[in-house]
């Protein structure tokens, strides 16, 4: 292992200048930067550790060390030492996820003392929108009502296997995850087409700062896949984050996905960017 200045733990005193670092790239980094903005940098609150390269007044990179390990603006020197702390740590994580550089660097050296993967998305691109959709919304996707979470669930959980490879019900039965799809229903993020008691389509806004959000959780049910449900509730989605969210819109897909990436880019969103996510 290289070694280098080492990282450090981050507090609530660290606060404005993480958010200065994570606002550079509000596209790449919306996901850390909503966690920082709702809950601050207390580990307890934060649900991780938030590390941190580089001297007090001098930050250059960080890695939020949660449910995932992310690394934010982080080269050679600061990837190092982000895997020489996670390595000390131990595994805590689900996954790596974040610019394919970073997490790439990040793996090889993590690889030998945290391996095997159970699969490594090498390439997942990160697309972005900021202007009215290219298709027409589905008029029929709304936000899902709180008495619809035990309608919308299934369909969660069944996104989640098909995309992860793992249902989210193991390990706590499903608690965490169920909390989680509650509280986007309860705030307004949680998004469907609800024929009957079928959801057609659902997606989610995951993470929300001022300048940017983040779809995720698009799925389309399997008997209505080919019916154009999911560029027009894409249209849909994409509407109602830029009136009620952020200026840019933003989520990232596995680049093997031909159908999703299609489906994208006729709704209107660019490639700005490339991810790499190891799944555990």
């Amino acid at each position: 292992m290289l070694r280098t200045t080492a990282s450090r733990v981050l507090d609530d005193n660290d606060r404005e200048e993480v958010l200065a670092l994570l606002d550079a790239d509000p596209v790449a980094n919306v996901f850390v930067a909503s966690r920082v903005r709702s809950v601050g940098l207390h580990p307890a609150r934060l649900g991780g550790q938030m590390w941190g390269f580089g001297s007090r007044g001098a930050l250059t990179s960080l890695c939020y060390a949660g449910a995932n390990l992310v690394p934010v603006n982080a080269g050679t020197e600061a990837v190092h030492a982000f895997a020489d702390r996670a390595r000390r740590q131990g595994r805590r994580c689900s996954s790596i996820v974040g610019p394919a550089d970073a997490v790439t660097e990040l793996w090889r050296l993590l690889e030998p003392h945290w391996g095997p993967a159970r699969a490594i998305r090498w390439a997942q691109p990160v697309m972005t929108i900021s202007s009215r959709p290219l298709v027409t919304p589905d008029p029929l996707v709304r936000r899902v009502r709180s008495e619809e979470f035990e309608i919308v669930l299934p369909a969660c959980v069944a996104m989640f296997t098909e995309e992860v490879g793992v249902s989210p019900d193991t390990g706590d039965g499903g608690a965490l995850y169920r909390t989680r799809v509650a509280e986007l229903i309860r705030i307004g993020r949680s998004y469907a087409r609800i024929d009957g008691r079928q959801v057609v389509f659902k997606a989610e806004i995951g993470a929300v700062t001022p300048q940017a959000c983040q779809i995720q959780g698009v799925w389309v049910h399997p008997d209505r896949r080919g019916e154009g449900h999911a560029t027009a509730g894409m249209a849909a989605v994409v509407a109602a984050a830029l009136d009620c969210f952020a200026p840019v819109v933003s989520l990232y897909v596995n680049d093997f996905n031909a159908p999703a990436r299609a489906v994208y880019t006729k709704v209107g969103f660019e490639q700005v960017g490339t991810f790499t996510s190891v799944l555990f």
